[in-house]
């Protein structure tokens, strides 16, 4: 009678132990920001152990993810960038233009001693395009690195950087720098051939091919954008009012100088248009956009050769 007693009591304390277990498990999953441990000698203590929390995004990681929705178009694109890019190697092309822009057009301040809105010119400078030096082919590319006055030197500096910095970040600088270059070259053989005896200083076919080309990706991929037709409507207003402006000034206030350059701003805008379409990656491959490809290319080779041309045999 004792042991059948006996054996109950360890049945009842059986019963116990399972019915505090079973409570230990559903405390733990009742609970998302902590976990139990429970000792192995003791039935009754929990121990409560915090899980770890997420870390708060920092501001770099908060300027990637934005230029991630911006940029490019699938959301599992956005996320595999904002999760791997770690900037490195770092976008070279554009910090380095910029500062050489900025470089020089101090020195010639200096030089001059003197700074306004409008000037200095260095006229008398081997980099600027002149098209009684047309023979020294440098100056086709290096008028860039000049700006008539600090208001020129503002405003292409600062479309340079909100527009140039993220496409290279995203596209690379191999391919950002190409698409520089190749406004800054129509800008010039632009120039020479509808603007014959203008001088031409200024970043503006470069800064015009950055944004012809973020115009390009838009067109790209703005069915798969966040708003991108909003987008693509503000960068066409953008580039038409202020192309507009450099029409009105240079044929309705011709004793106003230095006269702003439309021509380079008109080439170069179309050179971005067409070298994105060739050089910028394409996020959604389909066969229209072979198609695209090939015109764009057909498109800028044959008004660098007209231009080429037209300098050989024309001068």
């Amino acid at each position: 009678m004792a042991g059948t007693l006996q054996m109950g009591c360890q049945d009842s304390d059986s019963h116990n132990e399972s019915f505090q277990r079973l409570m230990a498990t559903m405390s733990v999953a009742e609970s998302p920001c902590s976990s139990y441990e429970t000792d192995q000698g003791s039935t009754s203590t929990l121990r409560p152990r915090l899980l770890p929390r997420k870390r708060k995004p920092t501001c770099f990681r908060k300027m990637v993810r934005y230029i991630a929705k911006g940029y490019l178009p699938r959301e599992s694109d956005r996320q595999y960038y904002a999760d791997r890019y770690r900037c490195c190697p770092p976008p070279l092309f554009i910090p380095t233009i910029t500062l050489a822009e900025i470089g020089l057009f101090t020195y010639h301040c200096i030089d001059a001693g003197a700074i306004s809105a409008n000037g200095p010119i260095p006229v008398e400078s081997v980099l600027i395009y002149r098209p009684d030096q047309r023979l020294q082919i440098w100056r086709f590319v290096s008028y860039t690195l000049i700006h008539a006055g600090w208001f020129h030197l503002f405003f292409n500096m600062l479309v340079q950087i909100l527009v140039g910095l993220p496409l290279e970040m995203v596209h690379g600088s191999g391919r950002v720098m190409i698409v520089y270059i190749s406004g800054v070259l129509a800008g010039s053989l632009g120039t020479s051939v509808f603007d014959t005896k203008a001088y031409l200083v200024g970043a503006s076919g470069g800064v015009y091919s950055l944004l012809a080309a973020h115009l390009a990706n838009i067109m790209l991929n703005y069915s798969e954008m966040e708003f991108g037709l909003l987008k693509l409507g503000a960068v066409l207003i953008i580039a038409s009012a202020d192309v507009g402006f450099a029409v009105w000034d240079r044929l309705l206030e011709k004793e106003l100088l230095p006269h702003v350059s439309y021509t380079a701003h008109l080439m170069g805008s179309l050179a971005g248009l067409t070298m994105g379409l060739l050089v910028l990656k394409n996020f959604d491959q389909q066969l229209y956009r072979q198609y695209t490809w090939w015109i764009a290319f057909t498109v800028y080779a044959g008004c660098v050769s007209f231009a080429v041309c037209w300098n050989l045999i024309y001068y």
